[in-house]
Formats: structure tokens, sequence, C-alpha cells
């Protein structure tokens, strides 16, 4: 009941009056632990103060009835009043179970029947309301039956109905529900959790009864191969498992897998190779550790997969070294054979050799091939081949192997002389020494052995019949030429032949260049004085009118030179002169010339020594001494001279070959025409003009010679001497008798006319 009900009217039920209740004092003791009712003095009601607990206020009471006993006690007149309050129970309480989980083993081989005990449940409730029955949920194997005890208290007993099986189902879970009798009835429920005990009655089973296993040859020791997962659906000792070898195992793959007794991991313990073993056969046994054990075993069929491991392999059956430079193009030089010992892909090879070379490979069989020629072969470029072949697998990643060898080439005389230059130019100084080395014109020859050996010639070519030979020598073995005589500059300016290199082979291969040797002139020419003439050692005197006026020509001194233009080149200048103030002498065309007039105090003779010097180095000279002397009287002057230039034609070596031609008539006719044609195909080349000889003509003067004076006569008589020279004749002026013309002796320079020479210059007149 709720806290404030009435429960009874206490003074109704004593007839007590109301009134004097509160004048009583009227109290209400409770015999227990807690003041669940009072008293209301005013109305005389007992009602509840807190709620009451059956199952608390009587919790050791095992009968419906439980009681409150109450006393009420008044005073004026004391009187107490004993009141006992039946507390009814109500279902307000639900079974319970001790344990909430009830935990049952139960061994999968017990058979059905077998009974279990199971925990009751508890109600503190009374009667009816107390534990009425139970219910256990819905289950194949279990079941249950209701019992009642002595007390009367029921309790439920679980039965075996199926036997259990652990490999199915090792754990049942029950729901055990314990039913009261109150309106409406209260429940209460345990969780029955049977384990199922297990027994050896499952043999180890493997997932397949046979496996396949791909492993890669070279594998490394300890690699896994497979891990056995043997399954036993027992447990304990009777799921552990013991992996073995059968009998039927071969020993060579016990002694190459190893095979771990505990987990049933196989792994590798020896070397895999493709090549020697390619399949493992194998048969392994699970046992389990159970009293009465039990077994079962699996086959294991492992394939070892090739692996690239093996280089191809190259093999020279035949090759062919030395070969001539010179082979045929197609022809074999060697045959080479290729293997592996892998399959598949990794047994298939290519061969090959490098790109730059000149040959080619030409597959003949399978894996046999010939290397031949592709191009013509040249020694000389390049002498030997390094060849190298390579052969490589056709595996991931590819594998090779390479071989070389050396092909070395026969040399062949393919190759001619070669000379560094086509055209040599030697310059050679004058006055050499005879043997002199000029030069050395080495050839070169690529070939080897006696291809290469060099021989060198002077290919014969006659100049003013006069052969090569004579003039030159060349080495045979180094080409070093040299000279065989002394060159003059003054006869001979340059020679022009060919020199040959001829190497030794067979046949033997030549070739020639061309050999300009120039000769260089040196300074060995004094000049030489022709004008004024003199005899050898002898001094020229002048004479010339006391009179003469400022600036006029005393005389001309001229010096030939015959060495070239630069060492030719001369120079005029006083080595000695009576009076330096009275002539001047022109360095360059040596004309003397008077710088005044002559005074009555300037002597009457005068000596000039004038030295003609060349450009040379060291210079050379010649001197002339002048005596001048002043005459009062004039002098006839030069015109009274005539002069008349006498031409003498070159007498060459061609006219007197004719001469000689047309006086040998007793010779045959056909000597005499050969001999004409080889003298008419000559090249003819002038005859390098002498020295003047100071004594080929005598020029004679008589007095009135001496007394003439030099004036324009002697400028023209220059002009002509020059304009004479240079046609390769001596030009030298002879005085004639008065009345007469000039005449004008020419000379060929050629002829080298001595002071003692008999030949008579022609002479050409010309009118005056």
């Amino acid at each position: 009941m709720k806290e404030g009900s009435v429960v009874a009217n206490i003074a109704n039920d004593l007839s007590l009056d109301v009134k004097t209740l509160n004048k009583r004092k009227m109290r209400l003791d409770i015999i227990a632990n807690k003041r669940y009712l009072d008293v209301r003095k005013e109305t005389g009601e007992l009602y509840i103060v807190e709620k009451i607990d059956r199952e608390i206020l009587c919790p050791t009471k095992t009968s419906a009835s439980c009681y409150l006993k109450l006393e009420v006690i008044l005073e004026n007149p004391v009187r107490i009043f004993n009141i006992e309050l039946e507390i009814i129970d109500i279902n307000d309480n639900t079974p319970q179970f001790r344990r909430d989980t009830i935990h049952l083993d139960i061994s999968e081989s017990t058979p059905k029947g077998e009974r279990f005990s199971l925990s009751n449940a508890v109600d503190p409730d009374v009667g009816s309301n107390t534990v009425k029955t139970y219910h256990l949920s819905e289950s194949q194997h279990f079941g249950i039956e209701v019992q009642t005890g002595r007390d009367g208290s029921k309790f439920a007993e679980l039965i075996l109905k199926e036997t259990l099986d652990r490999e199915k189902q090792a754990v049942h879970n029950l729901m055990l529900t314990a039913v009261d009798g109150g309106k409406p009835p209260r429940s209460g429920t345990a969780r029955i959790i049977v384990q199922v005990l297990d027994t050896n009655d499952n043999a180890p089973l493997f997932d397949k009864s046979i496996y396949n296993v791909k492993i890669m040859e070279n594998s490394p020791i300890g690699s896994l191969v497979i891990d056995l997962n043997a399954t036993d659906l027992d447990e304990g000792s009777n799921s552990d498992l013991t992996y073995s070898y059968s009998l039927y195992t071969p020993e060579k793959t016990q002694e190459t897998f190893q095979l771990n007794p505990s987990t049933g991991e196989i792994t590798v313990k020896g070397m895999l190779n493709y090549e020697d073993f390619r399949i493992y056969d194998m048969e392994v046994i699970a046992a389990d550790k159970g009293v009465n054990s039990l077994s079962g075993q699996c086959t294991i069929k492992i394939q070892v997969e090739d692996m690239n491991d093996n280089h191809p392999e190259i093999s020279i059956k035949s090759f062919q070294s030395p070969v001539s430079e010179n082979i045929d193009v197609d022809t074999v030089i060697a045959v080479v054979s290729v293997s592996d010992k892998d399959s598949g892909d990794n047994g298939m090879v290519d061969l090959h050799i490098p790109h730059n070379m000149p040959f080619k490979l030409r597959e003949s069989a399978d894996n046999y091939y010939k290397l031949v020629v592709l191009e013509p072969l040249d020694r000389e470029k390049v002498g030997e081949y390094d060849i190298t072949f390579t052969v490589t697998d056709r595996g991931s990643p590819p594998l090779s192997d390479n071989e070389t060898m050396t092909l070395e080439l026969l040399d062949v005389n393919d190759n001619v002389p070669h000379f560094p230059q086509s055209f040599y130019t030697i310059r050679v100084m004058e006055n050499n020494a005879p043997g002199a080395l000029l030069s050395s014109l080495s050839a070169f020859d690529p070939d080897l052995h006696e291809n290469q050996y060099l021989v060198y010639f002077i290919l014969e070519k006659e100049i003013a019949n006069t052969s090569m030979s004579m003039l030159f020598s060349i080495n045979p073995e180094n080409g070093n030429l040299y000279a065989l005589k002394t060159f003059d500059y003054e006869m001979e300016k340059e020679f022009l032949f060919h020199i040959e290199a001829r190497d030794s082979g067979s046949p033997p291969l030549s070739s020639n260049v061309t050999v300009h040797i120039i000769i260089v002139d040196q300074n060995d020419n004094a000049p030489v004085i022709v004008s004024p003439w003199r005899a050898h050692g002898s001094v020229v005197e002048e004479k010339i009118p006391r009179s003469t006026d400022k600036g006029s020509l005393v005389a001309k001194v001229i010096a030939l030179d015959v060495d070239s233009v630069h060492n030719s080149r001369v120079t005029y200048q006083f080595l000695q002169v009576t009076d330096a103030s009275l002539f001047s002498l022109d360095q360059y065309n040596g004309e003397i010339r008077t710088m005044r007039m002559f005074s009555y105090k300037d002597s009457r003779h005068q000596r000039l020594v004038v030295v003609a010097k060349d450009n040379g180095e060291p210079a050379l000279s010649a001197t002339v001494t002048i005596k001048l002397s002043t005459v009062e009287t004039a002098v006839k002057p030069y015109s009274d001279m005539t002069e008349v230039p006498l031409e003498y034609d070159i007498f060459s070596d061609l006219n007197l070959y004719l001469v000689i031609g047309l006086g040998s008539v007793s010779f045959l006719l056909l000597i005499t025409i050969l001999v004409t044609i080889v003298l008419k195909c000559q090249k003819v080349k002038p005859s390098k003009a002498a020295p003047p000889c100071r004594n080929s003509v005598i020029s004679e003067r008589n007095s009135t010679i001496a007394d003439s004076t030099l004036v324009s006569n002697d400028a023209y008589w220059y002009s002509l001497f020059l304009a004479e020279t240079r046609k390769g004749k001596l030009v030298v002026r002879q005085p004639v008798p008065k009345g007469s013309r000039y005449i004008v002796s020419s000379i060929p320079r050629s002829t080298g006319v001595s002071e003692t020479s008999d030949s008579a210059p022609s002479t050409l007149q010309y009118p005056k």
C-alpha cells in the first residue's frame, strides 16, 4: 500500500473516545527496525508511514503468514493494547537463479538419456507467487524435467535427448526460465552453457589429397615450398598433429626438401637444378597425438621451374687466320655453334658480331653459323680484326657470353709508293762541295715486308749532253739526294728531273716525283770595270780643257757583275781624290762631273781612284785610277771619231753542229738525219755571257783622241753598249781615222775571246 493509506481505525476498534485520545497522550510502539505505521490522534486512524516490503520484514519466514506487532499506549489511565498486523504477500518478486550462467561439461561420447542437475530458481514470494515451473529453450539435443523437492520447491533436471558431436557443435547455449504462479506470473532466466568435451574420433585431414607446387630452380636454402595445413576436428592432444614423410618418399626428395614435423612447412634443403631434376614426388603423413592416434596423408608433386641461370655457350668449330687481304667476298672465315642448357625462351639464343665490321653471320643449320666476308678487306686500313662473337639468350633478364677471335690479314702488294709531295723544290747554294746532301726524298709504302722495301732511282735525262746521273746521285735505300759536282750559278741556274721509288713486291709497283733543283747565287764574282777601258793594272789618262764649266761630264765609270741581280747591283764611290771639292761622283751611274770651274790655284793634274762595289755579302769591288790633266787648247770633239757598231751573231751550239754535219759528208745519210732531228728537238739555251776580257779588243787612240773631251758621244756609246750587252754581246769602241765611220766591235759573250784570240768580229757599218 502507498504511504498515508489508512489501515484501520483503532479508536473505533478499541471503543475509545476520539476526543480524549490527545489528552490521554495516545502513542504507537512498533516492534520492528523501522516505523512503518502511526496513529492520528485526532481521528484514531492507523495509517502507513513507510512502504512495507513483506520479503524484508519477514525474510526468514517460509510460511505464507507475516505479522507486524504494534503496541498502543494510553495514559490517564494507562492502558496498553497489543495489535498484530498481518502483511499479505503480493507477487512483486521474480524468480531468480543463484547463478546467471550455468556451465556444464559433457563428453561427446555421453549416451542419450543422461540427466544433469541444474540449480533451482528462488522466489521470495510465497504461496502461489513462488516458483511454479521451468521452461527450456528449444534444443535438438537437450530437454528438462521439473521435479518437486521435499520442501515443496520446484527444480529442473537437464536430459540429453541426442548424442553430441563436438566437431559439429562444441558449445550449446541454452536458456532456462523459472516461472512463478502469480497473477500475472513473473519469471527469471539463467543461461546454460554446455561445453562438449572432445574424444579422438576424427582423423587429420588435408585441404587436398594431391598438391601441385611449382618452385624456381636455384631457390635459396630455406625457401618455403609449401605450408601444409592439415586439420583435425578434435581438440587438445587429439588435434595436435605431427608431420612426416611416408615410406614411399624417395631419399633424393627427402635430401632435397626439409619437412618441419610440427608446422608442416616444407622448405628447400638442397640445391635445385632444373637441368638435373625437374619433378619431385613425396607423401606426407599427419598424425594426431590422441590415445588412439589417427592419421591422414597427402601427395605433393613439386615441379622445378626453369630459371635463366645457364649462360649460353659458344663453340668455335673452325677459324681461318691469317687470310690474305684480297680474299673474296662471301668467303667463309669461321664456323660457330651456340647452345644453352635452359629451356623455353631461356634456351633460345641469338648470335651477333659488332656492326662496324666487314663480316656477317649466316645461319647454316640449327644453332650453327658461318662467318663470311661482307666487303673487300684492306690491311693498310685495318691490319687485324678482333671479332667478338656475342651470344644472348631470350630469358629475363637475358644472359650472354662472348668469345673474341683475332683475324690477321696478310699483306698483298696493292699500294704504290707514295711521296709526301708531288713536286720538290730544292735550293742549292752554288760552289757546293761535291757529295753534299741536298735533301731526303723518302717515300712511304703502307704495305709490309718486301712489299714496302723501296729502291730509289733517278730517271735518266740528258741536259746539254750531260746525264743527270753525272750531276746527282740518290741513295737507293733511303732516298738521300747528293750533288756529284760543284755548281756555278753563272753556268747553270736550275735542273728539272724525276726520281722513281719502286717497291720489292711481285709484281713491283712504283711512283715518281718531280725534283726542281734551283742553284742559289753566291757573291763569288767581283765587278769588272769595262769603261773607261785600260790595260791590266794601267792607269787611265784623260785630258780636259781647263775652261770646263761646272757640272760638265769628265768621265763615266761602268762596271759589270755577272752575279744575280741582288749581288750584281753596283755602286760607285771615290776611294782617293786629289781635290774633293772639284769633282763629284754619282754612286749609281758612275758619272764624274765637275763641281766648279778650275781656278789658277788648282793643280793641272788630278788623280781620281774610283771603287765599284757590288751588293753581295760580303761585298766585292774593283777599282780604277783616272789621271786627269787640264790643257789650255781645245780638244777635238768625239764627233771626229766614228763609232761603227760591229755586230757578231751568237756562235751557238746549233750552228756548230750544223757546220759539223755539213762538213761530215762522209757519214751516212741516215745518221745525219737522226743527228739533225735530235739537235732540232733539243731546247737551245743561250750561253751565259762571260766577263768581258780586257784585252779582247785594243782601242787605239792617236794623239788627237787624247786631246778630245768626253761629251755626248760617250753617252751615246754607253747607251749602245747597254743595249748590245743585253743581247749577249760585248761592245767596245774603236777609233778609226778621220773621215771614216764609227766602228763598234760586237763580240758574243759566250765565246770567251781572250787577248790572244784570232777570231775576227764581223763589222756592221752605219752611216755617220
